[in-house]
């Protein structure tokens, strides 16, 4: 990454001299011609009187500036970070199936169904782990990896956007889930490997029971927590039937039990998401039980201007120096 800044900016005070200089000038000024001879003044048109007036102070201010940005030493660098050891490596395993058009929650106090709103929190969560390699796992009647294990949260972030519910089916496979993500994180040899399962249904799909995969998982030193999401009883869906988009109530079964016993074998914890609030409030306590502890070197290079700056500055002293003790030279 190149970038540009000044080594001693706060030597841009010395700028407050210009003005003062300006002050002087004027005040001192002598009531006599500011040329060597008559002749010399005869020889210039009136209009540029003015100008070769001010020239000798135009170039001491211009001088001026320039020596003052060379002493404040302006620079250009390349900096790189150097990663020596990552944080947490994670998989987010989502629930796309149907009773995930559940509108039980709401955005900006309008019902909104679950995708939308775990799809808005999952993606804050994403943002505050920098360091951390993450990946995502999508499940329904069957599940499979949505997006590898990656550093760039930008690849995973337009995965997450596309993400529309039955995409992997209808029902619901969390053996099958949490089996695809301890396939993508058993051999890694990360300090700590973690999957978050969130779903708001029970196992009714896929041939791996969810006792059985959270052993395996605990076997590799993977922990598992588990987010369950919705509220009690009937909840609405949207149906599009002949007389339109009505709005109809249906139970949704979620199996909490089988969640906690989940996070109970991979020592993990459960949680349960009862509205949009309540769910950020669990991504925000996940990101911290499970801090990263990441070390990594910054290697700077400057390129100092300075010179590109103090040697016009110097060469305008000058030449104002030269002009004022020659042709602008004043005669009291």
């Amino acid at each position: 990454m190149t970038y540009f800044q000044f080594a001693n900016p706060w030597l841009f005070l010395l700028l407050l001299a210009i003005p003062w200089m300006v002050y002087q000038h004027y005040r001192n000024r002598p009531a006599a011609f500011p040329f060597s001879s008559l002749n010399t003044l005869r020889r210039i048109l009136p209009s540029h009187v003015s100008f070769l007036v001010q020239l000798p102070l135009i170039l001491r201010c211009l001088a001026v500036t320039l020596i003052v940005i060379a002493l404040a030493r302006p620079q250009e660098g390349r900096k790189s970070t150097e990663i020596l050891t990552h944080g947490v490596d994670i998989m987010l395993a989502l629930d796309t199936s149907a009773s995930m058009q559940a509108m039980d929650f709401k955005k900006k106090d309008q019902p909104v169904d679950r995708l939308t709103i775990v799809k808005d929190v999952v993606s804050e969560f994403i943002d505050g782990r920098e360091f951390d390699r993450m990946g995502m796992v999508v499940f329904g009647n069957e599940a499979f990896t949505q997006c590898p294990l990656t550093l760039d949260h930008n690849i995973l972030q337009e995965f997450l956007s596309r993400l529309d519910i039955g995409v992997a089916g209808d029902s619901t496979a969390i053996g099958s889930a949490i089996a695809i993500a301890v396939k993508r994180l058993k051999d890694l040899e990360s300090k700590s490997k973690v999957i978050i399962l969130l779903t708001d249904g029970r196992n009714n799909a896929g041939s791996i029971p969810p006792r059985q995969a959270a052993e395996i998982a605990a076997t590799f030193g993977i922990k598992i927590y588990t987010v369950g999401v919705g509220t009690h009883g009937k909840v609405p869906f949207v149906f599009d039937g002949i007389l339109g988009r009505q709005l109809i109530m249906q139970d949704v079964e979620m199996d909490e039990e089988s969640l906690k016993e989940i996070a109970d074998i991979t020592n993990g914890k459960y949680f349960r998401a009862m509205d949009t609030d309540s769910l950020k409030k669990i991504y925000t306590q996940i990101d911290q039980l499970e801090k990263s502890e990441v070390k990594w070197i910054d290697h700077s290079e400057f390129k100092e201007l300075f010179p590109y700056f103090l040697i016009p500055g110097l060469l305008l002293l000058i030449t104002e120096f030269t002009l004022a003790q020659t042709r602008l030279r004043r005669i009291p």
